[in-house]
């Protein structure tokens, strides 16, 4: 397991930018994460950029993770972080039971609704974006309609962490990554 090959295969599987660059979003929150906790930062990273490789070709819920763990597995990748992933998608019906599954499925929708912040913005950029403004545009219902508030909200809860810190941490490391994400 190593970053360069898994982001190799992430922009393999992927031809839409924006894809790339939701995976390394969370890829960053996740490694954020990681160091908050005391966990395995490569570990976490990898979970996060792998996390929807195969969406693209596989967007159905019933075959996305679920054939890109058989991919996974091919590649050698390890059962935990194959069930991490595919922890993300409630389509696999596989339980969140750890620390791991719970920040995937936390940052993944943030993540996107963050990017979604940031891009109406007049710098386009998550530099200047506040935890409050993320926050406004949560009640917004018209901005961003297919995102579920209530189960982002409640991802932070299962985390451990009160959702308006949940956000300003999210900013944060994408911030870190920023110039990578066109942010």
């Amino acid at each position: 397991m190593n970053r360069d090959d898994a982001l190799a295969l992430v922009k393999e599987m992927n031809t839409q930018p924006g894809h790339v660059s939701h995976a390394l979003a969370v890829e960053a929150a996740m490694r954020s994460y990681a160091r908050r906790f005391g966990e395995d930062e490569e570990v976490w990273g990898l979970v996060g950029l792998l996390h929807d490789f195969d969406y693209e070709v596989y967007p159905d819920l019933h075959d996305h993770t679920i054939k890109g763990g058989e991919i996974l597995r091919e590649k050698g990748y390890p059962d935990h972080l194959i069930t991490a992933i595919r922890s993300h998608n409630d389509a696999t019906s596989v339980p969140r039971t750890e620390r791991l599954h719970h920040a995937l499925h936390a940052c993944d929708e943030l993540s996107g609704f963050i990017t979604a912040c940031a891009l109406v913005r007049p710098s386009k950029s998550v530099m200047d974006l506040e935890t409050k403004s993320v926050v406004k545009k949560m009640k917004d219902k018209a901005f961003a309609r297919p995102v579920n508030r209530e189960e982002m909200r409640q991802a932070a809860e299962e985390l451990g962490v009160e959702f308006g810190e949940h956000v300003a941490n999210v900013i944060e490391a994408m911030r870190r990554v920023a110039g990578e994400l066109g942010l």
